[in-house]
């Protein structure tokens, strides 16, 4: 089975690497950025356009940053759709709008191809360890094809539905994801401004009931001030503007996720879409005119 894989930054690097270390080759287009030099070689063949990768491939990892790159990149002048036919598979592993890839999905099959939509939760550890969960949404029959591959990439592996339904999971694990890092911040600052050594507390509270992942990643990146992405800002707000617009469709209401879209806008402000999302405590520290780490 050969492989194209499409956006190889932050998160589609490592599991690129992942892919090639279990024998794949991959095949990479070169129509926006130079693939990494390290994955090319004898499992890594660079091509000029997402055509050519569709026409070299079996199956066409997609991971880029939203919609309309996912769109441009499947549907654009050269895109994966001029190469695609019967038999080939399209896997967008991106995180985008679960409305757009119902039509996706739709404008891939009327290409005679099949198409999964798998996005990922793990951030950047886990997809340079392979622990990704991986939500899928899709026929049973084209999942079980690619199986083996999500099993290279990650661990939790889940067909939730059909084609926009691992999108939306994918939303709401970001609601998750938000409104947890907000309750843990909160949590530090609250405990740092009442003279509490917010390190300490965390210690605690990893052996009780408040334990959580993001307690024990993120709470450690608040307590130390290492902002590093990660999983940047704006991307998380990306996410979470999917999650409100569809909210508005829906007739749903989300209050807790649009204070956290707004402490996300206040990190914006103060010159931080470009940090890890974990980064929402310095929009808190900023309303409270208090450092957690003493800066």
């Amino acid at each position: 089975m050969k492989i194209g894989f499409i956006g190889t930054g932050i998160m589609g690097k490592p599991m690129a690497e992942n892919l090639q270390k279990a024998g794949y080759t991959l095949y990479f287009s070169e129509h926006f950025n130079k693939a990494p030099a390290d994955l090319l070689g004898d499992k890594g063949i660079a091509v000029a356009t997402p055509k050519a990768v569709a026409e070299a491939a079996d199956v066409i990892i997609t991971m880029v940053p939203d919609t309309p790159q996912v769109e441009d990149v499947l549907f654009g002048e050269n895109g994966v759709a001029e190469g695609l036919s019967a038999g080939k598979i399209v896997v967008d592993m991106s995180s985008i709008s679960p409305i757009a890839t119902k039509e996706i999905a739709k404008r891939v099959n009327e290409t005679g191809a099949d198409f999964l939509d798998a996005p990922v939760s793990g951030g950047e550890v886990g997809a340079i360890n392979a622990t990704l969960t991986i939500m899928v949404g899709g026929e049973q029959s084209v999942f079980d094809k690619i199986k083996p591959l999500f099993e290279i990439m990650g661990k939790n592996i889940t067909l939730v539905g059909g084609n926009g339904d691992g999108q939306t999971t994918k939303v709401a694990n970001q609601i998750i994801v938000a409104l947890n890092i907000e309750a843990v911040a909160e949590a530090l600052v609250f405990a740092s401004k009442a003279g509490a050594d917010p390190a300490k507390v965390r210690e605690a509270l990893m052996g009780g009931f408040a334990s959580s992942k993001i307690l024990e990643v993120h709470g450690e990146r608040m307590v130390k001030g290492t902002f590093d992405p990660g999983f940047r800002i704006a991307l998380h707000q990306k996410d979470l503007n999917l999650a409100l617009t569809g909210a508005r469709e829906l007739g749903v209401s989300l209050p807790n996720t649009a204070g956290a879209q707004e402490l996300f806008n206040t990190c914006n402000a103060l010159g931080g879409s470009g940090w890890d999302h974990s980064g929402l405590i310095k929009a808190l520290e900023h309303l409270a005119n208090h450092n957690i780490r003493g800066e």
